[in-house]
């Protein structure tokens, strides 16, 4: 197989990777370029990938073992524990990741990268924006840099999970969800550059400060992350995929397409603790 193309989508974040089929096993250049590309653009996009479920975890698994989710009683695959279904419709009440967020931040390793693949698309809408950290952190002053570095933060997945739990009727009250405290600034382990890492889904309190103090740093950070200057934003047509790096990147679904539907599988790849 020749060289991938490489397309970047804005010069922070995203890039479409073209002539190549996920479908197919992938060499070991595959694999480098792909990873060189997920480490330079932080979110990769691919059309037109008809993925069964295996091939879409065999995808995965060229980049790590893949994780289990917490939540997956609720929007699991029987007989792929490392599958989460995304399914959205008229009878929705709330879609999943429908704020910024890094997915399952709460855990204590957190997932390192998140590969969906949508199988049915709304005609109009249902877009998913992904916003580069590295260039939120580079935005912030040196004084407030120096500021954050030393803090950690709370992210707990009950309240995002309990509430999703609730609104499906299958909540538990004896289920834990995972709570864990993880730097606000993030050195990224392969790239060595730093970038903020708190989202609005699970990041709850910052540790060590007062409440107040952590409810407006928190907020002044909710809203610096999801300056559009940092993003790019992907529209999904049928067996598109985006492959993105959690520990960077936070990304945010569109709610706008009701009463259409959208559907997908995604798999996550195991992470690190961060640093």
């Amino acid at each position: 197989m020749s060289d991938l193309e490489i397309i970047p989508i804005t010069p922070l974040i995203g890039a479409e990777i073209k002539n190549i089929d996920l479908k197919n096993n992938l060499t070991e250049v595959n694999v480098k370029q792909i990873r060189s590309a997920f480490l330079n653009h932080s979110v990769l996009f691919f059309r037109d990938q008809k993925l069964s479920i295996d091939e879409q975890k065999v995808f995965g698994k060229y980049f790590g073992d893949l994780h289990i989710h917490p939540a997956r009683d609720r929007n699991g695959i029987e007989g792929h524990p490392e599958i989460l279904y995304i399914n959205a419709g008229p009878n929705t009440s709330r879609v999943n990741g429908d704020d910024w967020h890094s997915d399952v931040s709460c855990d204590q390793e957190p997932p390192m990268g998140s590969i969906l693949r949508i199988f049915e698309a709304p005609n109009n809408g249902g877009d998913t924006l992904f916003a580069s950290m590295y260039a939120a952190y580079d935005a912030l002053s040196e004084p407030m840099k120096r500021f954050l570095d030393p803090l950690t933060a709370v992210h707990d997945g009950g309240p995002n999970y309990i509430d999703r739990a609730k609104r499906a009727g299958i909540y538990k009250p004896d289920k834990v969800f995972p709570a864990n405290s993880h730097p606000i600034i993030r050195t990224h382990p392969e790239t060595g550059k730093k970038a903020i890492y708190v989202n609005k889904i699970f990041t709850q309190t910052i540790d060590s400060i007062s409440k107040d103090e952590s409810k407006a740093i928190l907020e002044f950070l909710f809203q610096h992350i999801a300056k559009p200057a940092f993003q790019c934003r992907f529209k999904w047509e049928e067996n598109s995929i985006a492959f993105w790096d959690n520990r960077c990147a936070l990304h945010h679904a569109m709610w706008d397409y009701y009463p259409e539907v959208r559907r997908g599988y995604r798999v996550t790849i195991k992470g690190d603790k961060p640093f």
